[in-house]
């Protein structure tokens, strides 16, 4: 029986990203064969690495993070373009995959992005890989802009979280798009296996503490920023990361929706916004596995239809 081919569209949604990892390995072992990928921040991030080869050696790297080591990859910026310039980040992922350019991948590759001098969207199709992940993954204040080509780029989610028009021209049996803001009821994330499950509570208690500390950090971040910046607001609230966050993807799942309605994909998996906090990288293998399992659930709705029209999780 002959493989179906797929264009694969990877939305933005920070660590929810994670769970790119786990639809991927289910299209895979269930002999879909991935031809093209579109993606958008984190998504541009997951499906780089992916098109170049080395997804499996990413997972093994991120399901070995701990809060702490996140928390090292922050390397603060000093400028008011934003917290953290991202280099360690980009020089710990060179390290995985390598120095690789777009145009010689095996994969049909393009990171969205959004210039901000010119306010549109930007496809990067050829040219460095890491450039144009950089690119696309620059939040707005959390990371600084990507100065590329003559464009100052940011987070590709700020215009198109979903991008499914870079796989128009695919001659792939299905398009198949990722949203990782769906606002669904909060759903329970996969447990963890037995082997990998805290021992005790207090390892419990200590992640916890240590997960605040990630939050104080950043967020003593971004009042340092804003004492260096802008004297007259020295008692700015401590709780600007979780309010730029949420609205950013209150932002997000309205381009989404809209953009989901409008380039409706011939299955669309649908990973609630509620399922982890941006920051949560610490939480790879239950990502993953959410990933995998909604990936599993959408699939087998489509097959179980007998039909080729479109398909969502809400099927």
């Amino acid at each position: 029986m002959k493989r179906q081919t797929v264009s694969l569209v990877l939305g933005s949604g920070a660590a929810r990203g994670l769970a790119h990892i786990g639809v991927i390995e289910w299209l895979e072992e269930h002999d879909y064969r991935i031809e093209s990928i579109a993606g958008a921040s984190m998504g541009a991030l997951v499906g780089g690495i992916y098109a170049a080869g080395e997804l499996d050696s990413y997972k093994q790297w991120v399901l070995a993070l701990e809060t702490m080591d996140v928390i090292r990859f922050l390397d603060l910026a000093f400028s008011s373009e934003g917290l953290f310039k991202g280099d360690r980040l980009m020089d710990a992922l060179r390290k995985i995959v390598g120095e690789r350019n777009i145009e010689e991948l095996p994969v049909t590759y393009t990171a969205v992005a959004c210039d901000l001098d010119r306010r549109r969207e930007v496809w990067l199709t050829n040219g460095s890989l890491f450039d144009a992940i950089r690119a696309s993954i620059a939040i707005p204040t959390v990371f600084t802009p990507h100065h590329y080509r003559g464009m100052t780029l940011l987070d590709g989610g700020l215009l198109n979280p979903v991008p499914i028009a870079p796989t128009f021209k695919d001659m792939t049996d299905l398009t198949i798009a990722v949203n990782l803001n769906a606002v669904h009821a909060p759903v329970a994330v996969p447990d963890k296996t037995e082997e990998s499950r805290e021992p005790s509570s207090a390892k419990t208690s200590s992640r916890h503490a240590t997960v605040q500390r990630f939050l104080d950090s950043i967020q003593n971040g971004i009042q340092n920023t804003i004492e260096r910046n802008f004297e007259s607001r020295r008692d700015a609230d401590l709780g600007m990361f979780d309010l730029m966050n949420s609205a950013f993807e209150t932002m997000q799942n309205a381009i989404s929706s809209m953009k989901l309605a409008t380039y409706a994909p011939d299955v669309h998996i649908d990973i609630p916004r509620t399922a982890c906090k941006a920051y949560e990288f610490d939480r790879a293998a239950e990502l993953i596995e959410l990933g995998y399992e909604t990936a599993g659930k959408v699939m087998a709705a489509r097959s179980a239809s007998g039909r080729k029209d479109k398909i969502s999780a809400d099927t």
